[in-house]
């Protein structure tokens, strides 16, 4: 039951010249009362949480004490000892003026120190069984492409290459672009080096610090983190059984004036939701009253079970400002290589302020194999669902077998299931089955910006059959030792 703030006016922005506001920042953690620790422990970890992911920083003042407890319903006490938490768990130092809550002190550590979410993608101990990474395995034809290769001599021997991308690369996805739909020029294409530089990209472009962005509240870092690093703030839109819920969307861009939505509504990482036909419509029109460009993530909306392959939200409506983000690896290529098409709505300044910087020459041989990959495109999707659906029949299988008590909705496509356990926290799970068992499961690198991932784990369908087998088999053996521990008495 949603709480229902006075005279039913939503909170407001959750920091407003350097000071928190109390009402957003208790809008802002949502249930975090709920799971393990005592009532302080619970708030500071919410808290923590979003100095975390850059929402508050150093320079940000938090409530003053007395004000967050009448907002949160608990005492001073509470408070206080939340925030002389936080001062151990973050650096985060108290300014204990009275009334005046508490601020950050010293400077935000360096990215080298402190990795956004999306790093604890590639931290995988060497012998741990991986069940965090969708690395897709790579269909035979694909295999057969790269074997056969033969680079264009007219292409790889030119001194110069546009910054935006190889002509005859951009002609082709332009090609592909307009066969499934999407009126679209070779202008309006920029090839990048993987999906994650597209998003950051247009991140760069257009995010300033206390801009606010608004994405799903269940999403995969890479573009948290982006947005945190130029000091924005990423505003999680409420999701149901068929992804983004529309209504809140509308709400949250009246609301909040965003400067960018990034959405990724076609088989939706991590919880496998496929948008459906009227609410994408309506995602475009949005956008298109609103002016606000949407990025819209179509990376794995080609790997579908049933053949039902939606349009793009580009198609739905050709003056909306969408930016259709795509990528080679996750159907054609698996860890070989990785480039992405960014479909632009239309040449402007936006699209100029993307374009990166002039490519090293060497780069333009991943270039010349996605013109073999590409002109492919349909029969290694195809090929590509096939694998992934036969493998995500086995995963529930052996989840029918280790894991018998945990629920999920079987994805139409996409790479990974989004399982939920009956009670307890994924963390928790999550430290028994690293160690000893050496198991890094699909828990770490999400980002949660309500409180819905609390027990959620995503389980990537991509490993070979013995790897996954052997992964829910240690699963299994983790979640009924910590299960244990839930039924044991106090």
């Amino acid at each position: 039951m949603r709480r229902r703030w006075p005279t039913d006016r939503p909170p407001g922005p959750l920091v407003q010249g350097g000071e928190v506001s109390a009402a957003a920042l208790a809008a802002r953690l949502g249930r975090w009362a709920h799971g393990d620790g005592t009532l302080s422990t619970r708030l500071a970890a919410g808290i923590a949480a979003l100095i975390g992911s850059g929402e508050l920083r150093p320079a940000d003042r938090l409530p003053a004490e007395r004000a967050l407890a009448a907002v949160v319903a608990v005492s001073r006490g509470t408070v206080v000892s939340a925030y002389a938490s936080l001062a151990e768990q973050v650096s985060w130092s108290a300014d204990r003026a009275v009334g005046r809550g508490c601020r950050g002190r010293g400077r935000r550590p360096r990215p080298d120190r402190r990795p956004g979410r999306g790093e604890a993608l590639f931290s995988a101990l060497p012998n741990a069984i991986d069940l965090l990474r969708t690395v897709p395995q790579i269909p035979d034809l694909g295999v057969q492409l790269i074997r056969d290769h033969q680079p264009r001599l007219d292409l790889a021997l030119l001194p110069e290459t546009d910054p935006a991308g190889l002509p005859a690369l951009r002609e082709l996805i332009a090609d592909m672009y307009r066969a499934e739909g999407t009126p679209t020029t070779p202008e309006q294409i920029l090839v990048t080096h993987g999906a994650q530089q597209a998003i950051s990209l247009v991140v760069n472009a257009l995010v300033e610090p206390g801009d606010v962005v608004l994405a799903e509240e269940i999403t995969w870092p890479g573009v948290t983190d982006s947005v945190g690093l130029r000091g924005g703030t990423v505003h999680g839109v409420p999701m149901g059984a068929d992804g983004l819920d529309v209504d809140a969307l509308e709400q949250a861009m009246a609301r909040l004036r965003p400067v960018l939505v990034a959405l990724n509504p076609h088989h939706q990482n991590p919880t496998g939701t496929r948008l459906p036909g009227a609410a994408r419509h309506r995602v475009a029109e949005l956008a298109a009253q609103y002016g606000v460009p949407v990025i819209e993530d179509r990376v794995v909306a080609g790997i579908s079970f049933d053949g039902i392959v939606p349009p793009t939200l580009a198609s739905e409506r050709p003056d909306a400002p969408v930016l259709v983000v795509e990528s080679v690896s996750k159907w054609g290529l698996g860890r070989a290589a990785d480039r992405v098409a960014a479909r632009r709505p239309r040449p402007g300044p936006t699209a100029a302020r993307c374009a990166p910087a002039r490519r090293p020459v060497h780069e333009r041989a991943g270039q010349l194999l996605a013109l073999d990959l590409i002109a492919h495109a349909t029969e290694l999707r195809r090929a590509n669902s096939r694998v992934h659906r036969e493998r995500l029949l086995l995963l529930q299988e052996l989840m029918a077998a280790h894991l018998s008590d945990w629920t999920y909705d079987a994805p139409r496509g996409g790479l990974s299931l989004w399982a939920g356990l009956p009670r307890g926290s994924a963390a928790a799970l999550a430290r028994i089955a690293a160690a000893p068992r050496g198991l890094d499961r699909g828990h770490r690198g999400l980002r949660g910006l309500g409180r819905r991932a609390g027990r959620h784990v995503r389980l990537p369908f991509t490993a070979p059959d013995d790897v996954l087998t052997e992964g829910v088999r240690r699963l299994g053996d983790a979640w009924r030792e910590y299960r244990e521990t839930l039924s044991s008495p106090a």
